[in-house]
């Protein structure tokens, strides 16, 4: 997707950018920032760009968005970190591990502030969160520990639940790493958990369907690209073999599935469109520290419950953040 698909899919942003535009200084260099989502959809992208305005930055005024979209594609993703880098942006926001490693292969001088990544330290991006060295820093999505809860959420839904299917990546330390922390906590829940590929859409069609042969069966889905891609396959096979599954991201539970915990990425775009800022204003990648989702959102499908013929107990109710009916 180009620059300018991205202005008219967020059009009510860009529509008060003018505004701003006017209590900018006149000849003010314009900035640029190259936009790398490995992804082909961003629900989020819309606060990033808000929290921008806030800070004073106006597309064609003091600053110039260049966006590109991998579609879950590593060879997309790879040349569109190519094209990028020619543009000599000033600073790269690099959404998801994909688009991340390919900015930092192509690149070794633009600062890059990066989304959507859930163990930059594991997976070689940076030094540390504290001190992440080199051009790069971000938010982090997650401690490995959310993991556990997912299941933890899954009994408190549906306590008869004693086998789960656990889908995710086997391509990045992430996928290692939740799928470990689900197989921790399984013990003490009395659940034997099983993985599953999400690189191949004919594999996860088969494994979940002869999975959901055996009764008392349930799915989590872990945090992924191919499992983002993928969404609408994943929601309609727990649906089709009447599954309960917990998601990672409100996106699933918003377009039918069960339920979904995870971090408020709204409040994180946000606080990226901040590190852009002072980046921007002088500040460099090495010297702000690698921040963890400081918020978390239980969203409901009281829906999808109903069609799975479960009761969802009340204080999981209560301490939804949003219950959609």
């Amino acid at each position: 997707m180009r620059r300018r698909d991205v202005l008219k899919l967020f059009g009510g942003a860009a529509a008060v950018w003018p505004f701003i535009a006017r209590a900018q200084p006149q000849g003010e260099r314009i900035r640029r920032i190259g936009v790398l989502n490995s992804l082909s959809d961003d629900a989020y992208l819309g606060a990033f760009l808000q929290q921008m305005q806030q800070l004073g930055w106006a597309e064609g005024h003091n600053l110039r968005i260049d966006t590109r979209w991998g579609g879950g594609n590593i060879n997309e993703t790879s040349k569109y970190a190519a094209e990028l880098s020619a543009f000599a942006p000033d600073v790269f926001l690099a959404i998801g591990s994909p688009a991340l490693e390919r900015l930092l292969k192509a690149t070794s001088a633009v600062p890059i502030v990066f989304l959507r990544v859930t163990d930059p330290v594991g997976g070689g991006f940076i030094d540390s969160l504290a001190r992440p060295g080199g051009v790069a820093t971000g938010f982090s999505l997650s401690e490995y520990t959310i993991s556990g809860k997912w299941l933890e959420l899954l009994k408190a839904i549906a306590p008869s639940v004693t086998r789960v299917a656990v889908l995710r990546d086997t391509d990045v330390v992430a996928g290692a790493g939740q799928f470990a922390a689900i197989q921790s906590a399984a013990p003490s829940l009395q659940v034997e958990v099983s993985p599953i590929n999400v690189r191949d859409a004919g594999e996860i069609e088969r494994n979940v369907t002869a999975f959901a042969r055996v009764p008392n069966s349930g799915l989590i889905v872990t945090r992924s690209g191919p499992a983002s891609v993928r969404r609408g396959l994943l929601i309609e096979l727990a649906a089709r073999h009447k599954l309960p599954t917990v998601y990672f991201d409100r996106t699933f539970a918003a377009d039918g599935g069960l339920m979904s915990y995870g971090p408020d990425l709204t409040d994180q775009y946000q606080r990226a469109a901040t590190y852009v800022h002072r980046i921007l204003k002088g500040e460099k990648p090495a010297d702000l520290p690698v921040q963890a989702p400081t918020k978390f959102e239980l969203v409901i499908n009281l829906k999808t419950a109903k069609a799975l013929a479960l009761t969802v107990p009340s204080s999981l109710l209560t301490t939804a953040d949003e219950v959609i009916e």
